[in-house]
């Protein structure tokens, strides 16, 4: 008899008016339309070799996956961005944005959405590490010598512009329905690993919050920048010498913080450890909200979708999926 498989882990993300679930075979997208109906985006994974093998290899696997679900999920929330617009565009608007976009100069176009995708990721990264730096540079330069106290003071910055910019985008009505998708998701997720039947009723059920979620990856960077920063043997003398010091060590705290987000998933059932979750936990606190009904219906036909089609392509096989099978190119 084959052994058996262990339990897929799913992971999700919320786009604009619906969620993203990736399955084990198969990313899928479902949006809510203005007409009331759920339109799906199916894209079967296409993972390379070298990547899957890097995706084993501790510190190394956390950039690959971070990269990797940046490059991924802008090709999904590209799709509820234009599904919105589209909704919103009378059929004279909708022709011209047409033939716009067969002219081929956005960046998108030029460069291609998952390029796009990853290259906001590090522009918004280092914005997030070097603004920070600088700051506490001009403010406390002179105030005192340690350079733990000063590595613990920029983390304290970085938290501040990070909540800062966390509740100005949750005020704006965008956010604040893209955050109510993330609480949709987090809440499916849970109702399944809970194992419920997934119908609205039982998925609301359960919290918004959830362990393995990209925001515990957020607050996790801080934390562990500020424990590597304050190393002695990553001293500096000079602004310039800080700066480029955080550029260099960059991959190594994401790599850390995505096994330590590994470790506080692993322990979240065990009493004494559990609390270590618990900034990323507040954390969601801000980048999700409470989801209607409607929306959590929503991110259950994402999921549902995705799981069909996964157990469609565990059938048939991967790699060769033969015509009129699961997965409709139209939508990939």
């Amino acid at each position: 008899m084959p052994e058996q498989s262990a339990p897929t882990i799913y992971g999700g993300q919320a786009v604009i008016e619906g969620v993203m679930f990736g399955g084990k075979y198969v990313n899928v997208t479902a949006v809510r339309r203005k007409t009331g109906e759920i339109s799906f985006l199916e894209v079967p994974k296409e993972d390379k070799d070298w990547v899957k093998r890097l995706r084993k290899i501790p510190l190394i696997r956390g950039i690959v996956s971070i990269v990797d679900s940046s490059a991924k999920g802008s090709k999904h929330l590209n799709y509820s961005a234009e599904a919105m617009a589209d909704d919103e565009m009378d059929p004279e608007e909708r022709a011209k944005q047409k033939e716009k976009e067969e002219s081929g100069f956005s960046l998108t176009m030029l460069l291609g959405v998952a390029v796009v995708g990853v290259l906001s990721f590090i522009v918004g990264k280092l914005i997030f590490t070097l603004v920070p730096a600088l700051l506490e540079q001009y403010l406390f330069q002179h105030a005192f010598a340690s350079q733990t106290l000063h590595s613990l003071i920029e983390g304290a910055i970085k938290i501040v512009l990070l909540l800062g910019y966390l509740w100005l985008m949750s005020q704006t009505p965008v956010i604040k329905r893209l955050f109510q998708y993330h609480g949709a998701e987090h809440k499916v997720i849970s109702a399944y690993e809970a194992g419920e039947d997934l119908t609205p009723a039982n998925v609301q059920k359960y919290s918004r919050l959830h362990y393995r979620c990209g925001s515990s990856f957020i607050i996790l960077t801080v934390i562990v920048g500020v424990i590597i920063y304050s190393l002695p043997i990553f001293s500096w003398d000079s602004l310039w010498e800080r700066v480029y010091i955080r550029v260099l060590l960059l991959p190594l705290v994401i790599g850390l913080s995505f096994e330590m987000l590994r470790f506080t998933n692993a322990v979240r059932d065990i009493p004494v450890l559990r609390f270590l979750g618990y900034p990323g936990l507040w954390l969601q606190l801000l980048t999700t909200k409470e989801p209607s009904d409607d929306q959590v219906e929503v991110s259950i036909a994402s999921f549902n979708r995705m799981r069909e089609l996964d157990a469609q392509l565990e059938q048939v096989g991967v790699l060769e999926t033969p015509v009129g099978s699961a997965l409709d190119p139209l939508k990939g």
